[in-house]
């Protein structure tokens, strides 16, 4: 038996859903412990996109049984939809994936909410506007409507009138029809009854059995809404931590913490990003890259590696090891920029502030190091990767204290150089 959970170390958009597939072939079972739909996971198998924004990026191994925890807020539509989706690629799902019946929903009156926040220039965070924040609120005051709710009509309509009652002064007409909303879900629930189970007693058997588990976060530690850019951040905790209260373990079973990375940075939406390239050319990697939003198609903004942040997130997670994704998108850099600590009034620190003021006052201090301006994704030995770049992965892993033990050169599973040792 083994547990290995896997963290996004920047800003999110890391490249994990190729990590946690790769990860998954070797897994008896996957399963997400955070987050929402805001999310989304992209995985290119033998040239098919598949973008998954609740479903664990295990699903697409056959042999892999999917959890979605009770710390994932849930939208039901989006849901059923990936499931006809990846059924329609003949991938089954049928006896595969279990939702914990603690989950939360997202109901239409929480992305209104969300929507109407993100409307207003004095509260724009820039999140997706898919609910995920009021879902997360309505759990904490103790309102919020839970999967195992959507099997129970007579509860489902209480809790929704209660809640559309507690929200009206800030809803239209539409938002508030509970016949409608009540009809909707109760439909939801028929409709996935099959699939909602207690995932904490599920997966403790899968550890009774000595069975392979990965724990698969979403978005990244530097949106988290503790040890995040606050307020810049999502409403939930993605760092490691959170693993074990979103899937219901111990923290004594977890055995490693596999942390990814990006060769550069990047983040979208509102907030501090102190490596951040120009508009000239942030444009120029963003097209490199593919930087856009899997689940919103917003560019994501662009900067340096980030050696300061990288630390923090390998103390705040406990890495074990990194994977570093995207080194083929900087493969035609003559030279290239890792942020090592900052300055602020004079001085130079090492250390991350979530307190707004500093950041934005701090300025990045760089070493220039060298490209290696050659084609590095079609390489699947490190040994064969140009010298430059292999003391480009040196310094990142020197940077952030952690060892390098996979690296992505491409999007497709077989763009992966795997590390001895």
């Amino acid at each position: 038996m083994s547990i290995n959970i896997v963290v996004g170390g920047q800003w999110g958009d890391e490249g994990k859903g190729k990590i946690v597939d790769l990860l998954s072939a070797d897994c008896d079972v996957v399963a997400r412990y955070q987050g929402g739909a805001n999310a989304g996971h992209t995985v290119i198998v033998n040239g098919e996109q598949f973008i998954l924004h609740l479903l664990p990026s295990g699903i697409l191994h056959p042999n892999v049984t999917c959890y979605i925890g009770n710390g994932v807020v849930v939208d039901p539509a989006n849901l059923l939809q990936e499931i006809e989706f990846v059924e329609s690629k003949n991938i089954s799902v049928k006896d595969r994936l279990f939702v914990s019946g603690y989950a939360h929903v997202i109901f239409p009156y929480h992305m209104v909410l969300d929507q109407n926040k993100e409307s207003d220039p004095s509260r724009f965070i820039g999140t997706t506007g898919r609910g995920i924040g009021p879902a997360y609120t309505d759990k904490v005051d103790r309102i919020g409507i839970r999967m195992l709710d959507l099997l129970h009509p007579d509860c489902l309509r209480h809790k929704i009138s209660l809640n559309l009652q507690a929200k009206t002064e800030h809803l239209d007409e539409d938002s508030q029809k509970l016949e409608s909303i009540l009809e909707e879900f109760i439909q939801y629930g028929r409709q996935l009854k099959e699939y909602i189970a207690d995932t904490s007693v599920l997966i403790h058997q899968d550890i009774l059995n000595n069975r392979v588990i990965l724990l698969e976060g979403a978005q990244g530690t530097l949106l988290d809404v503790d040890f995040g850019t606050y307020p810049y951040v999502t409403s939930s905790n993605p760092i490691a931590g959170s693993a074990c209260v979103g899937i219901g373990i111990g923290p004594t079973q977890i055995d490693k913490v596999t942390g990814v990375m990006k060769a550069y940075s990047t983040r979208v939406g509102e907030g501090p990003f102190p490596t951040e390239f120009d508009d000239q050319f942030s444009e120029r990697i963003r097209e490199m890259g593919q930087e856009f939003g899997a689940t919103t198609g917003r560019p994501r903004r662009c900067g340096w590696f980030d050696g300061v942040l990288a630390r923090f997130s390998a103390r705040i997670n406990g890495l074990s090891e990194l994977a570093i994704t995207k080194l083929d998108v900087l493969d035609s850099l003559d030279s290239l920029k890792i942020c090592t600590s900052y300055h602020l009034n004079g001085k130079e620190i090492d250390g991350h502030f979530t307190d707004m003021t500093v950041m934005q006052e701090c300025e990045p201090i760089y070493e220039t190091v060298p490209g290696w301006q050659k084609d590095t994704s079609t390489i699947r030995n490190y040994d064969e990767l140009p010298q430059n770049a292999k003391k480009y992965i040196g310094r990142i892993s020197e940077l952030s204290g952690v060892p390098v033990k996979l690296i992505s050169v491409g999007s497709e599973r077989s763009q992966t150089i795997l590390m001895n040792g």
